[in-house]
């Protein structure tokens, strides 16, 4: 059987694994598309080497249909539409027992520390299923994974309609975040240094600024009246977008960390204490997080379509990272039955 595998840094190639067929209370599905995300580009450049067993199956934003049912199985069949919540916790540790399950002390995150979807056929727990719309296509279903980390982030930040939300990064999560706050009845302002992301977020009617020739605490001052953003969503990863968020916002306002920064940032705390600003942490999401997330895909409130760049099939899988790599693009699939 086909798969997708991470060989070394730099390097990705198609090669035939053994297919595992589903033990009890496991499910296999057909996967029709799998997303490449941020994740899978950090292994790709061999920066979690330490944690990534290779060669390793990688990906998880996916869809697919269930096409075996293993033993003591209930509740699905043959044939249904399906994404993953990819997370086996434990249940056992003290973050588990205080119902934060997708912080689990010893987390294992399918598609990193366990196969992942970018192959054929691909064998989950049963739980960790999460039902689609029958009417949903497959490959637009693919980006319910990234819409349920946005839907997180924005719950995190308990939005408010009519509140100013500022966007520090305009990649696929940034914008989805975006969409989500949006739908949540915020004002939004995207900061995005790149050309064609900021044109994309400009055509699905976001207000986007450029901070390289504007002085973005400036334009949020004029924006909100003086006031500042009342929530900042920091998706860049890199260190002048934590400035630039914690400058911008209101008193009392939220900043949410949504990027992974591999490295300490310095960070204003005068600026901090004299306003009383409050850092969130946002990290993976909770299953009521996919639902909403199924939602919001298939009721159209997601862009999909203008969000997918490319698909290329699971034999050209490279390719798909050389695009990524390359730039000019927001989601590329792989359609892993072509």
């Amino acid at each position: 059987m086909q798969a997708l595998s991470y060989i070394e840094a730099g390097k990705v190639d198609v090669s035939d694994v053994e297919e595992v067929a589903p033990a009890s209370g496991e499910v296999q599905i057909e996967v029709a598309f799998t997303g490449i995300c941020g994740t899978d580009l950090h292994i790709f450049h061999g920066s979690m080497d330490t944690r990534v067993s290779r060669p390793a199956v990688i990906g998880h934003e996916m869809a697919g249909r269930i096409v075996a049912l293993g033993a003591e199985v209930e509740g699905w069949a043959l044939g249904a539409p399906v994404t993953v919540v990819p997370l086996d916790w434990d249940g056992t540790c003290p973050a588990c027992l205080a119902g934060n399950r997708h912080l689990c002390h010893n987390l294992k995150f399918i598609g990193i520390d366990a196969p992942g979807s970018l192959q054929r056929l691909w064998t989950v727990p049963a739980r960790t299923l999460v039902r689609l719309p029958y009417s949903l296509r497959l490959d637009h279903a693919a980006l319910v994974e990234p819409t349920a980390v946005a839907v997180h982030d924005v719950r995190r930040a308990n939005v408010a309609a009519g509140e100013k939300a500022l966007v520090v990064g305009g990649g696929p999560v940034g914008l989805l975040i975006a969409i989500v706050a949006r739908e949540a009845g915020a004002e939004v302002l995207v900061v995005e240094i790149d050309p064609y992301r900021r044109e994309l977020a400009e055509s699905l009617g976001l207000r986007t600024i450029d901070p390289r020739t504007e002085d973005v605490t400036a334009a949020v001052t004029q924006w909100t009246a003086g006031a500042g953003a009342a929530v900042a969503f920091e998706v860049s990863g890199a260190a002048v977008g934590v400035t630039t968020a914690v400058d911008a916002m209101a008193v009392r306002g939220r900043l949410v960390l949504v990027a992974i920064h591999g490295t300490p940032r310095e960070v204003n705390l005068h600026r901090f204490f004299w306003r009383e600003l409050s850092l969130i942490g946002a990290r993976l999401y909770h299953r009521s997080d996919f639902e909403r997330a199924v939602d919001l895909v298939a009721g159209g409130v997601i862009p999909v379509a203008a969000l997918i760049s490319a698909v290329e099939p699971l034999s050209s899988g490279a390719a798909a990272f050389e695009l990524l790599e390359a730039g000019g693009v927001m989601k590329v699939l792989i359609d892993c039955q072509s």
